[in-house]
């Protein structure tokens, strides 16, 4: 029988302190029984010496501290699991929530995962098509890759991350694909917005979908990245299924961590945040990979919206030190009304040149990826160059660039919210714009791959303006 604890000696925040415990363990599941009746569940943070810190789910509103009951459970979080969860949407702590009935388990397993031993990672090497050409061209995600999102307050990152949902796909193996969706403290307007179009594209059939609303008690914002990274180890290892895992939104996350640092009152880290940040959030974004012997794996694309749009606060720094890489959006382009925002100049994919070439994508990817990008800057810094000296300053090598860039742009970046293009599209697009720059100023492209894939009367032209 479970022992009862009445020696509740502190209330702070969402934790309260236990005093006179015996054997008490890291992470062990707690119920708080109110004198209503009413359980409130937590976990142990700290236990030392007879006390226990326990932080509470449901938080300590109206608690009545001299007459509640606690009690230690002796077993951590787990979470039930199944291939029924595929289709359905679920709170921060795996509650569902849209109506339909109980999971029945086939299997329990601790949210916290279990440690994979680097050795049995297997490297990154195969193109995940996203539909999106600013990323499937120029910063490729690879299965198995972590490749953050860099947003800011007001940008379109919500319709990106649903758009990723929705057309994500591994290319021409038929393989099974599944998309794990986390949402931590957004509103209900956006949860709605997810939620409304997952059902009405179909996408969430192979969607496993949790919300944590910005109401929803803070603990809860902790455990959902969790919770959705349980379910993608299930699938991915057990299922062998392909997941794309999508966090949104990471920065809510870290205003939830450093919320409970203070109730414990911690000494606080940089901006107030804890200084063992860095190592939670490695504790999320290390559970995407391969496993060696394995068919499945999951592949990570988290979002944060940067504070002021500064990539050198905590999170997004951090976060960049952890990942490989980051897709940066633009405000600038989003007041164009380019859609989707993203700064090609400033993102990067590291494991790019990993999953791209002949039986990934084409044989003419590298090049063009490194073409577009070439002429882009230098497009771009024409048009700087303009701003300061006027447009009849430039060179016509400089015009032509400049033109390329505003092409680039509205032609390349920009594409449709359901937009959803075939790497083959994508590519043959930037043939075309690089058609709008002299061919001697192609230096990235070889003349086998211009001979096949540039096209005929456009080179024929650019010669001509040459000439």
């Amino acid at each position: 029988m479970l022992k009862e604890y009445r020696t509740i000696s502190e209330v702070s925040g969402p934790l309260i302190f236990v005093e006179n415990v015996d054997q008490v363990q890291y992470n062990e599941l707690v119920e708080v029984e109110l004198p209503n009746g009413q359980v409130r569940r937590g976990q142990v943070l700290e236990a030392h010496k007879g006390r226990a810190l326990v932080q509470l789910f449901e938080g300590t509103r109206g608690m009545d501290v001299t007459q509640s009951r606690v009690r230690f459970l002796g077993r951590v979080v787990e979470l039930p699991v199944s291939g029924d969860m595929l289709g359905r949407v679920f709170d921060g702590f795996g509650h569902p929530i849209d109506g339909g009935p109980r999971i029945i388990p086939e299997a329990r397993l601790e949210i916290t995962g279990s440690p994979l031993n680097p050795y049995a990672r297997a490297y990154p090497s195969e193109f995940i098509q996203t539909g999106i050409s600013a990323i499937d061209c120029m910063n490729p995600l690879v299965r198995g890759q972590k490749l953050p999102i860099f947003s800011g307050a007001g940008l379109p990152h919500p319709q990106i991350a649903a758009q990723i949902a929705r057309q994500a796909q591994v290319r021409g193996k038929g393989e099974k694909f599944a998309v794990v969706f986390a949402a931590m403290g957004i509103t209900f307007e956006e949860a709605d917005y997810f939620i409304s179009d997952f059902r009405k594209t179909g996408a969430i059939e192979r969607a496993v979908v949790f919300v944590n609303l910005a109401n929803d008690p803070v603990i809860e914002r902790i455990a959902t990245p969790r919770m959705a990274l349980t379910v993608a180890e299930f699938l991915a290892f057990q299922k062998e299924m392909h997941v794309l895992v999508i966090l949104t939104d990471m920065t809510n996350y870290c205003e939830a961590l450093r919320e409970v640092s203070a109730a414990r009152k911690e000494v606080p880290g940089r901006r107030g945040y804890p200084g063992y940040m860095y190592t939670d959030l490695a504790t999320i974004y290390e559970r995407a990979g391969r496993i060696k012997g394995k068919n499945g794996s999951i592949t990570q694309i988290p979002i944060l919206t940067m504070p002021e749009d500064d990539k050198t606060h905590p999170i997004p720094d951090l976060t960049g030190y952890i990942t490989e890489g980051q897709i940066v959006l633009s405000r600038e382009l989003h007041k164009k009304g380019i859609y989707p925002p993203i700064n090609v100049s400033l993102s990067l994919s590291r494991l790019k040149d990993k999953g791209i070439g002949p039986g990934k994508t084409r044989e003419d990817h590298a090049e063009v990826l490194n073409q577009l990008s070439d002429a882009y800057d230098r497009g771009k810094e024409a048009r700087e160059l303009a701003v300061v000296l006027g447009e009849a300053a430039l060179t016509p090598a400089d015009k032509k660039f400049l033109k390329f860039a505003d092409e680039f742009e509205a032609r390349f970046v920009k594409q449709g919210e359901n937009e959803n293009r075939t790497i083959e599209q994508t590519l043959d697009i930037g043939w075309e714009l690089l058609t709008l720059v002299p061919r001697t100023e192609l230096k990235r492209i070889s003349d086998k791959m211009a001979e096949k894939y540039l096209p005929k009367k456009d080179e024929a032209s650019a010669k001509e303006a040459t000439a």
